[in-house]
């Protein structure tokens, strides 16, 4: 009894994640890579990009910012820690089409500006401009709840969350 009165109390905090780019939000099972597909990073989305803008999808801190630009890793406010990979292949592009505009412990927010890709040259160079949108961590998740659309924009909301405290 006295553990349940001065205990820690598990409670779950609500994390809502954005849509990192316009386009259309497509299951992570339909992306062309097994690495994806098969949930080997973790689970999430995947977007086909209509234009090569690349925002924050949560409050958080940037942890990892691949040198070759084409990926990036996020830590929003409540734990959650997400992987935005540009394209397929496309490490093999060396950084070429991509600009950075982020580096590693800067703090984000929803809409900031992370990476501008010329999705052209990932049609010409890579296998597919396709981009997973992945929670690494999701031992963290209690829930989430995916949402798809066929025209997703920056205020999009493509997962909902519950994480355990």
């Amino acid at each position: 009894m006295l553990k349940k009165l001065f205990g820690k109390k598990e409670k779950s905090l609500d994390e809502v994640i954005y849509s990192p780019l316009n386009g259309k939000v497509v299951e992570l099972e339909t992306v062309p890579d097994p690495t994806f597909s098969q949930k080997m990073m973790g689970d999430g989305i995947a977007i086909e990009p209509t234009d090569g803008k690349v925002v924050s999808p949560v409050n958080g801190k940037i942890i990892q910012f691949f040198h070759t630009k084409h990926a990036v890793g996020i830590e929003s406010e409540s734990g959650l820690e997400i992987l935005i990979h540009v394209g397929l292949e496309t490490v093999g592009m060396g950084g070429e089409g991509f600009e950075g505009h982020v580096k590693e412990g800067d703090k984000v927010k929803v809409g900031d500006p992370l990476i501008t890709v010329d999705l052209d040259l990932v049609k010409e160079k890579a296998s597919s401009t396709i981009t997973p949108v992945i929670i690494t961590n999701p031992d963290v998740l209690e829930t989430v709840d995916k949402k798809y659309s066929d025209g997703a924009t920056n205020e999009t909301e493509i997962m909902s969350t519950k994480v355990k405290s």
